[in-house]
Formats: C-alpha cells, structure tokens, sequence
C-alpha cells in the first residue's frame, strides 16, 4: 500500500527539523528509517530531503509511506467481511462469531487475517495486517485494523494511552448489580494455556465498569466498559463476580441461548490517528434475545 500525507508548515514549527516535526504526529523511529530508505519518502517544496532537515515557514511537506509486501505466513482466503467503514488508514470490521483474528496452528486459513489479505489482494494492495483491538474468536462486533505503518503506530499508542473508548454488551447469567466496578487482577491459570483467571498474586491490573441494562427470565444484559486490555478480561471478571457470560465455552459452558459466548464489541470511539476527527462506531449485537431492548 502506498500513503501519500502533505503538510505545510506554519509559523509556531519553524526552525524544527523533519524528523522532529514527524515524531510529533506519531512517527516512529522504525517509520522514519522506513522513509529514509525510501526514494522520495521525504520531500520539501519539491525536493528530497533527509529527517534532520530544517523547516521554515510556508515550507510544503510531503512524506509518502510504501510497503510493497504483504504480511507473510497469511493466506489469502476470501470469506465473509463486514466492513462498517474504510479510509486510507483504517478500516473498521464488524466480526462475526467463530472467526479467530490472527493464524496459529489450529487455524491457519479461517481468521480475519486471512478475510483482509483476500480483500486486498483482489484490489492488487500489498497489505501488513495490524489489528489494533483485539477480540476473541467467539466475541463478535467491532474492531480496528490499521493500514499502514503510521496508522498502526498512532493507534497502537492510543490503546497505551487508554484514549480508545470500548464499550461492550454481554448477556450474564443471574441477576447482576445495578453497576459497578471489578477492579481484580488476571492471571493465566497455572494447569492451563488458555484459560484466564482471578490472581491476587500473580495477575496483572485489571478493571472492567458495568451496568445492567434490564433482566428477564433469568439472565442480564449488562453494558460494560474496559480501564484495561487483558486476555479473556471481561470472561474472567463476570465470572470471579458470580454472573458469567451464557456459552462461555471455557468459563461456562452453558449453551442454552447460543453456541457461543454473549459477548459483543458495541461501541468504539477514538481520535483518528491521522486526522484527528472524533470516529464514533455503534453496532447492535446478532442477537435475538433482548433485541427488544433499547441498545
């Protein structure tokens, strides 16, 4: 994929060099070196240049990203794919349920991965997968990938940064609380390799916020918001409090209502890592039960 970004510089960056005018807008070292070695990566006012160049006011920036590979081990398999929106730098997914998001051994051809690599190479675009919010294979809704290697860097230091707003639907077992926080640390289970648990010595800083949205015939539907991004966190929490999710294959196998964890990405809302517009997505969850809910 290529991306072309123009700049012009203004007053209040004067006298800064390239290279520090770009870290500014969430350049990494890693880019900047891509840019360096690539031909016309960096152009000032119609000339080459290199990141320790200096700006003067009025100056017109160019930098064009490149990649001419796409990522390797990922088969390009078509399949299904719900794009909700795409731009020269995102492309926001709705996943479905039963869709892992990265190959590994048991599922080297039926992930996102390979869903993306297909949709791109029918469009002739080399195209390095990163997957900025990670779901899953049986949590539906929506997600981030990135589409170039500056997009990936912004976006990835947004989830450091906590400033990606996630918001979640889940359907409990029981009545849960009206609200609250689950501030409990999670640790992988000693005698498992996937199955995550409630460690006060050994877990990492976890803390999920919920509300119950309504209750009928023995189960919730609860909204719920993440402060942290831990493997299985909302599957672990829901849990240790005593409500967990219907269909949880590993924490509750309880198939009454579906085939699969009541689990859905609802809402995202971020800055656009390029732009800076304010992004809100929202998509209701596949399911029939509670449907009658205003969500």
């Amino acid at each position: 994929m290529k991306r072309v970004l123009s700049y012009r510089i203004e007053e209040e960056v004067q006298r800064d060099n390239i290279g520090f005018f770009l870290r500014r807008r969430g350049y990494s070292r890693h880019i900047l070196s891509h840019l360096k070695n690539t031909e016309n990566g960096i152009v000032c006012n119609g000339i080459e240049v290199r990141p320790s160049h200096i700006l003067q006011k009025g100056d017109e920036l160019t930098v064009t990203i490149v990649e001419e590979k796409s990522s390797e081990n990922i088969v390009p398999v078509s399949m299904p794919l719900h794009i909700v929106y795409e731009d020269e730098d995102i492309v926001v997914i709705n996943k479905a349920a039963d869709m892992p998001i990265h190959p590994s051994i048991n599922n080297f051809d039926n992930t996102l991965a390979n869903a993306l690599a297909a949709y791109y190479q029918e469009q002739g675009e080399a195209f390095v997968y990163r997957c900025i919010n990670r779901l899953d294979r049986d949590t539906t809704g929506l997600l981030i990938v990135a589409k170039n290697m500056l997009s990936g860097a912004v976006l990835s230091d947004m989830v450091k940064r906590r400033a990606i707003q996630r918001e979640y639907l889940a359907i409990a077992c029981g009545q849960t609380p009206p609200e609250g926080i689950i501030d409990a640390p999670i640790a992988r289970r000693e005698e498992s390799v996937l199955e995550r648990c409630v460690d006060f010595q050994r877990g990492e800083h976890a803390v999920t916020h919920y509300k119950t949205l309504t209750y009928k015939n023995g189960y919730s539907l609860v909204s719920l918001k993440l402060e942290t991004g831990r493997t299985h966190q909302i599957r672990v929490h829901m849990k240790y409090l005593g409500y967990p999710l219907t269909g949880d294959y590993l924490y509750n196998p309880d198939y009454t209502l579906m085939s699969h964890q009541a689990l859905h990405s609802h809402r995202l809302a971020f800055k656009h890592p390029i732009t800076g517009a304010d992004m809100e997505f929202m998509i209701p969850p596949p399911w029939s039960f509670f449907m009658e809910q205003e969500i």
